[in-house]
This record gives structure tokens, sequence and C-alpha cells, in this order.
């Protein structure tokens, strides 16, 4: 039992390192930011590893993007109160979902379970952020509209083509990943 337990640690802190690494390096693959990655272990260690450890996970997502730089420079004078509740809020929730839609769903079929948590992810992730700009920073947004329509900047400008780089690639390679996630999930099973 002790084995499984430092076993578990050990992968969670693996993924740790790996979300710290993608979300913190400002690196870029042709167009796509690294950072469009950092929601994979946060799937896989969801799936992987339980609810726990995709909150975990998510969490640690949302402490870098909380002290980012642009989070500090845009959205902390505005409301630090709203800042804090929706970078939280998106990263938790999001943790949380991926890791409860495999759960729900990985008996009947683990390769659906993995591409749906794979989309839960990004999806609550954006949605919550959404939420929080519209019931905190809309005055904001709508200053950066520069006159036109808030909600066609924050869709067309600021979430856009990001989401769909980050839902592409959360479940294409999260779901490439499973065979991994499978055979991790079976080496502590056995200890």
């Amino acid at each position: 039992m002790k084995k499984n337990r430092i076993l578990w640690l050990t992968q969670l802190a693996m993924l740790t390192a790996i979300v710290l690494l993608l979300q913190m390096l400002p690196l870029a693959v042709g167009p796509m930011q690294l950072a469009a990655f950092a929601l994979i272990p946060i799937v896989v260690g969801g799936a992987m590893l339980g609810v726990g450890a995709g909150v975990w996970l998510g969490l640690v997502f949302s402490l870098v993007v909380l002290f980012g730089p642009d989070t500090l420079a845009y959205f902390m004078p505005v409301s630090a109160v709203g800042t804090v509740v929706t970078i939280l809020a998106r990263g938790l929730l999001a943790g949380a979902a991926g890791g409860l839609v495999y759960k729900a769903l990985q008996k009947r079929n683990t390769w659906a379970a993995m591409i749906c948590a794979a989309a839960a992810v990004p999806v609550v992730n954006t949605g919550v952020f959404v939420l929080g700009l519209r019931v905190f920073f809309w005055p904001l947004m709508q200053e950066w509209a520069g006159g036109g329509s808030a909600v066609a900047f924050v869709f067309l400008t600021m979430i856009g083509a990001n989401f769909l780089i980050e839902l592409a690639a959360t479940v294409i390679i999260s779901t490439a990943l499973l065979p991994v996630v499978r055979r991790l999930a079976a080496s502590r099973s056995r200890l």
C-alpha cells in the first residue's frame, strides 16, 4: 500500500513539473504557444490519478497564470478579487471536470472517456474565463473593443483560434497518451 502511494505521489509530481514547464516557458511551435499544451497533463492526471490530481494540477496551472505578467498588468488593477476568483476557478473546475468525466465514462469505453475528458478541460477552462470576464471585467472588454462589440472582441480576438488550438491539441495528444495512462494505472494496481 505504501509503494502505491509513493508511486502516485511521484507520478503527480512529474505531471506537476510538466504543467509548470509548459505554462511558464514562453516557447512556441510555429504559431502555437506551448502554453496551449499545459492542459494535457491536467487531463492525463485526472484520468490516471483521479479527480483530486486533476484539481491539484488545475490549481498549479492557475497559480502560474495568476502570477503571470499579463494577469498582473491588465486584470489585477481592475479587480484583484475578480482576477483571483476567475483564474483559480477556471483551473480548479477544469481539472475537476476532466477527472470526473473520465471517471464517469471509463468503465464503458476508455477511448471515449479520454476524448470527452480531454474536451471538457479546455471547454471548462475557457468557459469559466469568459464568465469571469463578463462578471468582473466587462467594462474593460468594452474599452478594449474600442467601441465595437465586446462579445465579438472576447470571442474573436481574445479566445478565437487559441481555444480551437487548445481543444484540438488537448484532445489529440491526451487521447494518444491513453495507452500510457492504462499501463501506469495497471502498474499501480499491481503494487
